[in-house]
């Protein structure tokens, strides 16, 4: 046990560094691969505290943003919160890569696609339990700069994890089946009597033949087309995006909210000069990013005043993140789209507001645990329609761009609909103000631009202090900014109107793989209740005893 518990908390720290700003993608594929052996004939009690350890070595790192102003505390929990998800794929792995009945002395059988479907069930049950869920850290977020990040077109993001899953889960394989044939071969040598053959040329198949998947699982993916936004038939969109910086990082980042309102207007103002200076048309569309004005300008004439007058200053139609005051108790986080003439024509609110960041649920009682639930002294509401906004184009046509606000581009639904219901831009406004100088705003870009390969659109990601990019619809980020600097971003971008296959069949991938696994968990433990109880050799609490041979001797040690 303890080999599988040092396994697991390798794979962990091997998952971890796979993200931005590590960006080690192969450490995905091979953390998974090492988890599945930790898993591999373990008793499911077993599987789930491997798969805990791994998560704490995963999760704890990779979030440690979360806490870097609130404190340890809600950093650990959310930390653990996760990891008991990765401790549910750990249970499902070692159920369903117990020992093989019908060989008793071989060793736990690695069964790639059973822990493909594993990570991609697994994954979904996470990114919809509690409270909506937490999507952050998936596999396929680590892949960008992958071949497995093709597959995003395909499938979306479960497509991704589902091809990492599989390449590491084959490796295993390999490395299983590579290991008891040169267990036989170092049998037959010490003990020439012993008929060593037997196990090593099914071994030696199984080698073969998981190191082809795991080779197909990653070349497989270059030949997945998709689209580079570069064709001359493709209209494109003269987009300004704006990064006015804030006064100070932290919670209290908007301490001074006029300030960051006025930077905002200020670089708006700075590029409408440049534009006038180099005789450039003005722009189809200008975003701002999220808590761009935490003054309501609906409520308040000076704030309006401000936007309307940078807006005016640039002709061009500006879509301005604000928060807007619902009652006493109540907010809403706001994306508005003003006309070059200040009037607002169109709206958005935030369809998944964050729990224990933008709204605490059950307040009364997490408050028993941390004071800090009530740094969030006004819950925010949620919208009620997907973000979708129309801007008629100068030349012709229009640029209809999908809204999201920050954290929803993790939100598979969220990003499809809006592309769904004709989007021909992705606009993500966000603030990573209060994540400091962490990896948080990297590791939101990277989601970005899986969002880019999955729906064939270009990606608007604005940050109010970076990193803020222009990513073309095969992921490739343009025009990257820096931390906590005020910055303009100005490309021509494609308006793409051609629906991806992960467009059209949305979720299918993580209902499939949701029904096989619960199929097969269920299956197997009514097997196991029906078979005798007994401990057997391959460490598996209904797995018959092995008979002591040197076959079985030389089969066991493979693992």
């Amino acid at each position: 046990m303890i080999r599988r518990v040092g396994c697991a908390l390798v794979a962990g720290l091997l998952l971890w560094v796979a993200f931005p700003s590590w960006d080690w993608w192969p450490m995905a594929p091979l953390g998974v691969g090492l988890l599945a052996l930790a898993t591999a004939g373990a008793r499911p009690a077993q599987g789930f505290f491997i798969g805990l350890v791994a998560g704490w070595a995963y999760f704890g790192p990779l979030l440690s943003w979360s806490g870097i102003y609130v404190g340890a505390f809600p950093w650990f929990a959310l930390a653990t919160l996760q990891a008991l998800y990765l401790g549910v794929i750990g249970l499902a792995c070692a159920l369903l890569q117990r020992q093989r009945l019908r060989s008793p002395g071989s060793p736990p059988a690695i069964r790639p696609l059973l822990v493909a479907l594993v990570w991609v069930a697994g994954e979904w049950l996470r990114g919809h339990t509690p409270f909506g869920g937490f999507p952050w850290g998936r596999l396929a977020f680590s892949q960008a700069d992958s071949p497995f990040a093709r597959l995003a077109a395909l499938g979306g993001a479960p497509a991704v994890t589902f091809g990492v899953a599989l390449a590491g889960a084959a490796l295993a394989a390999c490395a299983v089946a590579a290991g008891v044939r040169l267990s036989a071969a170092v049998a037959a040598t010490r003990a020439p009597q012993a008929d060593a053959s037997t196990p090593a040329r099914p071994a030696t198949w199984r080698a073969v033949g998981a190191g082809a998947l795991a080779l197909g699982a990653l070349v497989a993916p270059l030949a997945i087309p998709i689209p580079t936004g570069v064709d001359p038939a493709t209209p494109t969109g003269n987009i300004v995006a704006i990064q006015g910086d804030v006064p100070q990082a932290g919670l209290e980042f908007n301490a001074q909210r006029r300030a960051v309102l006025d930077n905002h207007a200020r670089v708006t103002r700075e590029a409408a000069a440049q534009i006038e200076q180099s005789g450039a048309p003005r722009p189809d569309l200008v975003l701002w990013p999220e808590n761009a004005s935490d003054i309501d300008p609906l409520v308040n004439a000076d704030a309006a005043g401000v936007i309307r007058g940078a807006v005016a200053a640039i002709g061009a139609p500006t879509i301005v993140g604000a928060v807007l005051v619902v009652s006493e108790q109540n907010v809403s986080n706001t994306s508005l789209l003003y006309l070059p003439d200040g009037a607002i024509a169109d709206t958005y609110s935030k369809l998944r507001p964050v729990p224990f960041a933008e709204y605490i649920p059950y307040r009364s009682f997490f408050r028993m645990f941390s004071d800090k639930v009530d740094l969030v002294t006004r819950d925010f509401l949620p919208g009620d329609r997907v973000g979708l906004f129309r801007v008629p184009r100068a030349g012709g046509g229009e640029v209809a761009v999908g809204i999201n606000i920050c954290f929803e581009v993790a939100i598979d639904d969220v990003v499809r609909d809006s592309v769904a219901q004709g989007a021909n831009l992705i606009a993500v406004q966000t603030n990573n103000a209060t994540f400091g100088f962490t990896d948080e705003s990297v590791q939101q870009l990277a989601i970005s631009r899986i969002r880019a390969i999955e729906h064939g659109r270009a990606v608007v990601h604005i940050s109010n202090v970076g990193v803020s990019a222009l990513i073309m619809p095969d992921g490739t980020p343009h025009q990257e900014t820096s931390l906590f600097t005020p910055a303009i971003l100005s490309g021509a971008l494609p308006l793409r109107t051609e629906p991806t296959i992960a467009t059209r069949v949305g979720s299918w991938l993580e209902w499939a793989a949701c029904a096989v696994v619960t199929a097969l968990l269920v299956a197997r433990v009514l097997a196991g209740r029906r078979r005798p109880r007994t401990r057997g050799a391959g460490g598996g609490d209904d797995d018959p005893p092995a008979p002591t041979t040197p076959q079985n001797s030389v089969q066991q040690g493979a693992l």
